[in-house]
């Protein structure tokens, strides 16, 4: 009984001793950090605004379509309104049609985004990718993505390091 808990204790002190280190950082506060990231982030919403007011102008054409239709409803004969509703219904589909273009999955905006974001994004990876390496890291966690993190302690926040790893940082600032 002795030998089987003796063994059972050194494997598992064995296991700390050797176990995996892990970390974690906040890549958004790294982003926010970054002036590459602001300013991609500020083009992005310039264009994304600009393509909103057009589907919004291209939204009150229709409307607008709309309110002359039921004005002179009462004037016009039945194939003269029937023509002018295919013309609205095709009008709603070419909005419809630009918007999946514009804001849809894979549309100009996603690929916008992606194009912008990217070079920023692999930055951050990369000095991921660093400091796991420099700190001896088998996993790093990122506590803005989707992983719900109910506690973490301070000393596993690497997010300080990928900050000087990206230059922003001041080496006096990690406190581990």
């Amino acid at each position: 009984m002795k030998k089987t808990l003796f063994f059972f204790l050194a494997l598992f002190s064995f296991s700390l001793v050797h176990g995996q280190k892990f970390g974690y950082v906040d890549t958004d506060y790294v982003l926010s950090k970054m002036s590459e990231y602001k300013e991609a982030q500020t083009e992005i919403d310039k264009l994304s605004a600009g393509w909103q007011e057009e589907i919004n102008e291209m939204s009150r054409n229709i409307e607008s379509m709309y309110d002359e239709l039921q004005a002179e409803e009462v004037l016009l004969t039945a194939d003269m309104k029937n023509e002018r509703l295919n013309e609205i219904a095709s009008k709603e589909t070419e909005l419809k049609d630009y918007q999946k273009k514009i804001f849809g999955f894979e549309g100009l905006f996603f690929l916008k985004k992606k194009e912008l974001i990217k070079p920023v994004q692999d930055q951050v990876f990369d000095a991921v990718e660093k400091v796991c390496k420099e700190q001896r890291l088998a996993i790093m966690f990122d506590k803005a993505g989707d992983l719900v993190m109910i506690y973490t302690d301070p000393r596993h926040d690497y997010t300080d390091y990928v900050l000087e790893a990206l230059g922003l940082g001041d080496p006096n600032d990690i406190i581990k």
